[in-house]
């Protein structure tokens, strides 16, 4: 049998009453953000499965390109050309919030594609592994957001689970114990008085 530590009275009552609602609208928006959580969690890994796609078909793309280059111009003169290219562009890591919780956004510019070799060095080929190599970047740069933002919001979802399993195996039906325990002793109170009263009159009749 459970033993209840609080005095059974009307305030404690009330007061108890109110801690079971305050319990229940809390589950109900951790379950709200918990749903909307994990929906945009599954979205993210199904996008993060397209991309990973798309990275793996422009590698093999890129690569044959390569090769071909390779062949038609040779490795040290693709070498030196490649060395001459422009290096990885900046990029800003920015918070943004999933009901409130913060995953990273990376905003960077897509430039439009600009040589700074000259055409007669090379031949088409090249040209095409250049142009994917730097399209294979921005599609890292879109899986590294997607793969951070997923493994956060995973982290969250956690959180979040354990925080209404706590409220929905623990804090409602302890409150409500409480509220149930208290209303039987008021009741009980209730009658012991009025058969009390009753006695008080009939003596006086």
């Amino acid at each position: 049998m459970a033993v209840y530590k609080m005095t059974p009275t009307k305030a404690n009552l009330i007061k108890a009453k109110n801690s079971l609602q305050f319990s229940k609208k809390g589950f109900e928006l951790l379950d709200r953000k918990r749903t909307v959580l994990i929906r945009e969690m599954m979205s993210l890994i199904d996008e993060a499965e397209k991309v990973q796609e798309e990275i793996a078909s422009n590698f093999e793309e890129a690569y044959k390109a390569l090769q071909l280059a390779n062949m038609t111009m040779g490795q040290n003169s693709v070498e030196e050309i490649a060395m001459s290219l422009e290096k990885e562009e900046g990029f800003e890591i920015l918070p943004k919030s999933v009901m409130g919780t913060e995953i990273p956004y990376i905003k960077y510019e897509e430039r439009p594609f600009s040589t700074e070799y000259g055409f007669f060095r090379t031949n088409p080929t090249f040209d095409k592994a250049v142009l994917k190599f730097i399209n294979i970047r921005y599609l890292i740069y879109n899986l590294a957001q997607i793969e951070n933002s997923a493994f956060k919001l995973a982290v969250e979802i956690k959180k979040t689970q354990k925080r209404a399993n706590a409220l929905e195996k623990i804090q409602i039906p302890r409150y409500t114990r409480e509220i149930k325990f208290i209303q039987e002793v008021l009741e009980e109170k209730e009658r012991e008085d009025f058969f009390r009263l009753k006695k008080v009159k009939a003596k006086k009749k």
